[in-house]
């Protein structure tokens, strides 16, 4: 780990200064030191409480010294307390004795692990409900998905001059066959056709309604309480989140992982959301947000300029990716040094994205660019003039294919419906 921000430490007790001589210790030492003075504490949760704290040691311990006992256990991976419980009481003459939530950020270079749903909703553009499913559905629906998994394929595409493909399988599962039809003939994906197209299992139908009732839930929950105005942003659209398609990953072994990336929105429209199940065995979902720059180019510092916040996923939780997610934040899911392993799964992790594909984006009449192919929707990240804005792009990238360099603007009006212009290409 790299080491943390430092700042000018307050005055502590004579133990820790002593122990604290130097500032920019790392943060193995830092959390070696935090741990040696609370030794019944995981080391896990010491460490988020660094985090907390800035680096700074001393205070992380003046904070523990206010707290109960707590009685040392088996750690689950994936479940954590609240950070809220840590955060030191106000100085204030108040009558509100109630701990103040100390502010959390992620810095540059470093990684800001959360585990409970409360830091996942106020830091991230997501939220997460641990515990989603009865546990015997969870299991039943792991159990089908490992089984359908044995035949999952890694999908193909064209990266600049090479022939690449994805480090983990997938499939992609729709609700009849004559939409299996569809998406076969009609739907391009990194400019090229799915082969791997299958109907919705019985596990995914009985589960479905509850995604989709939880995450309108949480669409509403977020509107109101998150949004400017208690209003949804611009371009999300006011109806009502209907899942009719779901992409299932397979994960197998800790190396298996995806890059930094955003979601296509090419069927989805604009800020669209995402309802993401995981199975098995436990990863961490990464993000970071975008950060649109004056010039074309990004070194690896300005990328990660506010560092990167994990989201610890267990088996049976559902993460809800909010309508901000795709055109403002970037993410991934981490190779890990090692994992424990799941009594059902081993070392194998299911994640079930679901999603509202719009009638209105099918790709009859979306733009088609000079290859003859349906365009791809992208959003602006890079540059600062533009950011905000969509764009329709050729996506030729499947192998043997070449981009033709069409380009034209989106547009959509405030609810995401899409405002289609004719001829209005251009080639880049």
């Amino acid at each position: 780990m790299k080491a943390f921000l430092t700042r000018p430490k307050r005055k502590s007790s004579p133990e820790l200064q002593k122990e604290i001589a130097e500032p920019e210790e790392s943060t193995e030492v830092k959390l070696a030191l935090l741990s040696s003075l609370h030794p019944q504490l995981d080391q896990e949760i010491l460490l988020d409480i660094l985090l907390a704290h800035d680096g700074s040691v001393s205070e992380a311990s003046a904070s523990l010294k206010v707290q109960a006992p707590v009685k040392k256990g088996t750690r689950v991976i994936g479940y954590q307390q609240s950070l809220k419980q840590f955060a030191t009481p106000s100085d204030s003459t108040s009558l509100d004795t109630t701990p103040k939530k100390k502010k959390l950020k992620s810095k540059a270079g470093s990684t800001l692990h959360l585990y409970d749903p409360e830091d996942v909703a106020e830091h991230t553009p997501c939220t997460i409900i641990h515990n989603f499913l009865p546990p015997e559905e969870a299991n039943e629906l792991l159990q089908e998905l490992l089984e359908e998994s044995k035949s999952f394929e890694k999908i193909t595409f064209q990266l600049f001059e090479n022939v690449v493909s994805s480090p983990h399988t997938s499939s992609f599962y729709v609700e009849s066959y004559d939409e299996i039809e569809r998406q076969k003939t009609e739907y391009h994906y990194n400019g090229g056709r799915l082969t791997d197209v299958r109907r919705i299992t019985p596990q995914l139908i009985k589960v479905k309604p509850k995604v989709q009732e939880a995450v309108n839930s949480e669409i509403q929950k977020r509107i109101k309480t998150r949004y400017p105005g208690g209003k949804k942003l611009k371009y999300q659209s006011p109806d009502p989140w209907v899942p009719n398609s779901a992409f299932v990953n397979a994960y197998t072994g800790p190396q298996q992982n995806v890059g930094w990336h955003s979601d296509h929105l090419t069927y989805l429209g604009p800020r669209a959301v995402i309802g993401s199940i995981s199975l098995g065995v436990a990863r961490e979902f990464r993000v970071r947000r975008v950060i649109p720059r004056d010039s074309d180019t990004k070194t690896v510092q300005e990328q990660d300029a506010e560092g990167q916040i994990s989201i610890h996923l267990p088996h049976n939780s559902l993460l809800v990716m909010h309508a901000e997610m795709q055109e403002e934040w970037k993410h991934s899911i981490a190779p890990a040094l090692s994992i424990d392993p799941h009594p059902i799964s081993g070392t194998t992790r299911i994640n079930i994205t679901y999603r509202d594909y719009k009638a209105n984006l099918h790709p009859r009449s979306t733009p088609k660019c000079r290859c003859g192919l349906p365009c791809v929707l992208r959003a602006v990240t890079k540059k600062k003039e533009n950011f905000g804005k969509y764009f329709w792009m050729c996506y030729a990238n499947s192998p043997g294919q070449e981009n033709c360099g069409f380009f034209q603007w989106a547009e959509f009006d405030d609810d995401g419906n899409p405002l289609f212009r004719k001829g209005a290409g251009t080639k880049t």
